[in-house]
């Protein structure tokens, strides 16, 4: 698999965790969902939102294009109501960007400054995307453990299985 199909197959992957995610976050309670479970973002609530947050951050940096926020931990949307629809219309843009890449374009550079200090950084779009997608992943799991304490489960995340319902749905 080439880098650029990696990459698309992760912004896909993306969109299909976050649905999973959004679905099983939809049935908790509210008190559930914005409960303090001492979580780095504290909460579902917390999380799903830095998720969108550095998502809009890194395509920024990326495209050049669209808002994104001054804070990791910035808080976009206040109920899931009005999170969800951002975080689809984002998992678009980001499967749009993503299925326009290319090995010329990430072999390239992105130049971009931290949220948190002045510092100018510069570095290949490919190490960028990764860690872009391990970010992600990262905090999902989060909200999967947080899911499993409050609900007592949480829906199949693992590439694997986008992977196996990819390829029977390719077939």
């Amino acid at each position: 698999m080439t880098l650029t199909a990696h990459y698309r197959m992760l912004g896909h992957y993306n969109a299909w965790a976050n649905a999973r995610l959004y679905d099983a976050a939809a049935r908790l309670s509210a008190e559930q969902y914005r409960a303090d479970r001492g979580a780095f973002f504290k909460s579902v609530h917390g999380t799903l939102n830095h998720l969108l947050a550095t998502d809009r951050i890194w395509m920024q940096r990326f495209t050049g294009e669209g808002d994104a926020p001054d804070r990791l931990d910035a808080i976009l949307f206040g109920t899931l109501a009005e999170l969800r629809p951002a975080r689809e219309a984002e998992d678009r843009r980001i499967i749009d960007f993503v299925d326009q890449l290319d090995d010329a374009r990430i072999a390239g550079t992105i130049r971009y400054r931290r949220v948190s200090t002045p510092e100018v950084f510069e570095q290949p779009l490919g190490p960028a995307l990764a860690h872009w997608f391990n970010h992600q992943t990262h905090h999902r799991g989060q909200v999967h453990a947080l899911l499993t304490g409050l609900a007592g489960h949480a829906p199949e995340l693992d590439l694997l299985i986008y992977q196996r319902l990819s390829a029977k749905s390719a077939a």
